[in-house]
Order: structure tokens, then C-alpha cells, then sequence
């Protein structure tokens, strides 16, 4: 959600809570883009004092995070001065371990790219192969003028627990069952590690793409981003209320499906770590049988009408998985992305809508469109939420 859009979070006046209100302010100005926002106007949208704020931002610019962006407009007084994030202290790195290849990006504050890599990966080949791999392809984007490094996020797919940064049993990959993959990367890299599951980046990139929208020079598909989400029939001002996705839905279609939950303003992972297993609700009952040990899986029944070039079936066959979980949580949006939408967007787009129109339950169905970024971008979106107090990470 872009916090620059008007949208308030609550300070607190008390010590302890430093580094949370810092979070905060340095959240409202990745949000405000380079124009910036007055102290007075930080004060105003946290509830912190006029002090309080003056204080911590004095901190900020000490630390190289925050500066002054110029003077606003006089309305009558003393022009208001503007302090503004600054992206390129800071970075973050983020790696997509799919089954077949891997990517990684590495990001400045804005979430912009500034030097990515990408290659084979051997999923199969086992944990410690893969861990040579993102070795690698850390090193590749590493920064050469040493622009400090917030952490590295990498993520694959799940099971995983999030929380301890163990692998699972991944779905026709039983050699990673149980394998510490962040413990052993942190060794290797020296560096802060999030594992999380690769559906969970994806939304995470969904929600970041509004705020990067805000950074003029993202990245070559900037425009593109500013319009994520947005529904051709919803007209040019949908948006304009809520200043990105307060709840969404992404879903990833690869060399598997599954889903992931953006609610409330982070990502929502389950008690387990277990939530977004989309590919495997069973939607045709004694229907071909799955990787998974189920039958009549989305994921079965979808990725069966991709291998056989029917993708309006496919497409179809993934709107009934969406609107179940459109039914089940009510949401904002449901954004698309993996390759094989990327393939043929405007089929899914178009499929994916069609279903949700027709079960639609209230009138103001929830917008289909496409998500703004990759993986990647959303395991170092991951990475940057511990900066801005988010609960991405």
C-alpha cells in the first residue's frame, strides 16, 4: 500500500518504540517517492509530536536514509521543507529457486532493480547443489562500490517453515524435506537470510509494485507497474481511493500453482507456514491424480490443459480455484503471474475473469489483472519490510 497516498499508521510517544516509529516515517516517505513529505504532515499521519518527529528523522539523516527534498509551496508562512528517502544507501537481495532455474535481483530502498542474474537451477540435483548456485548468483549481483546489504531473500517452493527456515517436503523433491537452507546460506554469505515460499514473493511484489510505482526510472516496465491490478472495465480512477492493494490475492502458475495472501498489510503465511497451498483443492472428485497424492487437483487439471495447448480450459480451470478463495476471503484483487501466464496474459486475464463474474456473489467483484513484478523482486521486497515495519517479512 502506498503509506504516500494519504493512508495513516499509528506512532507511539514512547522510547521503547524507537525503532518502530523510525520504520514508520521511513514507510510514509518510500511511499511519498522522491517529491517527500514536511515533518508536519509525518506528525499529522502518525500521531507522533512535532518533537518526536524531528528527532527521529534528525537520526535518519545521520544515518544517511533520509534528506531534504527542497521546500514546498508557500501557502501564506514560512515554506515547509520536505525530507525524503534516499534508495541507494541501502540494498536488498532476492533469489527465486524454481524446479528448472533460478533468478536473483538485487534492489534499492524504492524496491527498484539494479542488477539482476538469472540461469539453470537442477531443483532435483538436491539442497547442497542448489545452495552453490545461489551462492553464485548472490556473488554476480553483489554490489562492487559495497552499497551495504540489508539481507538476502530467497525463496522456492513450498512446504517450508518460514519461521525456522527449514525446507519441506516439496512436492516431487523429497530430498529437501528438512534441509536448514537459511541456516546454511547465512554461513556461506555472512549474511542476514529469509527463506519463505515463492507464492508469498510473488505477493509481496504485487503490493510493492504501487510503491516502486512512486520512483520515477524503476525499471524498463515502470508505467506497466503503475497500472498493476488495474481492471480494464473498472475505469481510470479505481484506484484512486486506497493507494494499492489492501488485500490481494497472487497467483503463481510455473512448473506448479500456488497462491499467495497479501491481508491486512503483509503476508499472511498461516500457522504452519502452510497457507497458499492453491494447487491442491480438489476440484473434480475422482479426477486424474496429482503429484500431491490427491485426485482432481487444480494444479493436475490446469497444468494437463497447458501440456495440451488448450489454455482457455487452463485459464477456466484456474478462475474456479480463485473464485473459491475470492468466496472464502473476500479480497481486493487476484494478480496472475508465473511463466506460463506470462505466456499468454491476456488469456488468463480474460479467463480468470470471466469465472469471478459469473459466481460472483457481490456486484463489486474483485479486479484480475497482472502482477507488476517477479518473484525475485518480491523475496528482496521481503527483505526491505523489516526496514519499513511492515509485516512482509
Amino acid at each position: 500500500m502506498n503509506r504516500g497516498s494519504g493512508e495513516s499508521r499509528g506512532g507511539a510517544n514512547l522510547p521503547a518504540l524507537r525503532g518502530y516509529n523510525e520504520a514508520l516515517l521511513l514507510d510514509l516517505l518510500r511511499g511519498a517517492g522522491p517529491v517527500g513529505l514536511g515533518r508536519t504532515e509525518l506528525a499529522a499521519r502518525t500521531g507522533l509530536t512535532p518533537q518526536a518527529v524531528s528527532k527521529i528523522t534528525a537520526r535518519l539523516g545521520a544515518d544517511g536514509l533520509v534528506a531534504e527534498a527542497g521546500r514546498a509551496a508557500s501557502t501564506g508562512g514560512k515554506p515547509r521543507t520536505l525530507l525524503r528517502l534516499m534508495p541507494d544507501v541501502r540494498h536488498a537481495v532476492g533469489v527465486h529457486l524454481d524446479r528448472d532455474g533460478l533468478r536473483a535481483v538485487r534492489v534499492d530502498l524504492a524496491g527498484r532493480v539494479v542488477a539482476e542474474s538469472s540461469g539453470p537451477l537442477d531443483f532435483g540435483a538436491g539442497p547442497e547443489a542448489a545452495v552453490e548456485v545461489v551462492v553464485r548468483a548472490v556473488a554476480r549481483v553483489g554490489d562492487p562500490g559495497r552499497t551495504p546489504l540489508l539481507g538476502v531473500g530467497v525463496v522456492a517452493p513450498g512446504p517450508l517453515d518460514h519461521r525456522a527456515g527449514v525446507m519441506g517436503r516439496v512436492t516431487g523433491f523429497p530430498s529437501w524435506k528438512g534441509f536448514p537452507l537459511r541456516g546454511v546460506l547465512e554461513g556461506r554469505l555472512g549474511l542476514p537470510v529469509l527463506l519463505d515460499k515463492d507464492t508469498n514473493a510473488g505477493a509481496a511484489a504485487a503490493a510493492g509494485a504501487w510503491l516502486r510505482a512512486a520512483w520515477p526510472d524503476a525499471d524498463a516496465d515502470a508505467d506497466a507497474d503503475a497500472d498493476v491490478g488495474r481492471d480494464a472495465d473498472a475505469g481510470p480512477d479505481a484506484d484512486a481511493d486506497v493507494g494499492g492493494p489492501h488485500t490481494c490475492v497472487y497467483l503463481h502458475v510455473g512448473t506448479g500453482l500456488g497462491a499467495g495472501l497479501w491481508l491486512a498489510g503483509g503476508v499472511y503465511r498461516g500457522a504452519r507456514s502452510a497457507a497458499g497451498e492453491f494447487g491442491h483443492q480438489v476440484l473434480l472428485l475422482d479426477g486424474p491424480p496429482c503429484r500431491c497424492g490427491a485426485r482432481g487437483c487444480v494444479e493436475v487439471l490446469c497444468l494437463a490443459a497447458v501440456a495440451r495447448g488448450d489454455l482457455p480450459e487452463a485459464a477456466r480451470i484456474l478462475g474456479e480455484g480463485a473464485a473459491n478463495l475470492v468466496a472464502l476471503l473476500d479480497v481486493d484483487r487476484v494478480l496472475l503471474g508465473g511463466r506460463v501466464v506470462a505466456a499468454a496474459p491476456e488469456v488468463f486475464v480474460a479467463g480468470v475473469r470471466a469465472v469471478l463474474a459469473t459466481r460472483a456473489l457481490d456486484p463489486a467483484r474483485p479486479v484480475v489483472g497482472l502482477a507488476g513484478a517477479g518473484v525475485a523482486e518480491g523475496a528482496a521486497e521481503l527483505v526491505l519490510a523489516s526496514l519499513f515495519g511492515r509485516a512482509g517479512g
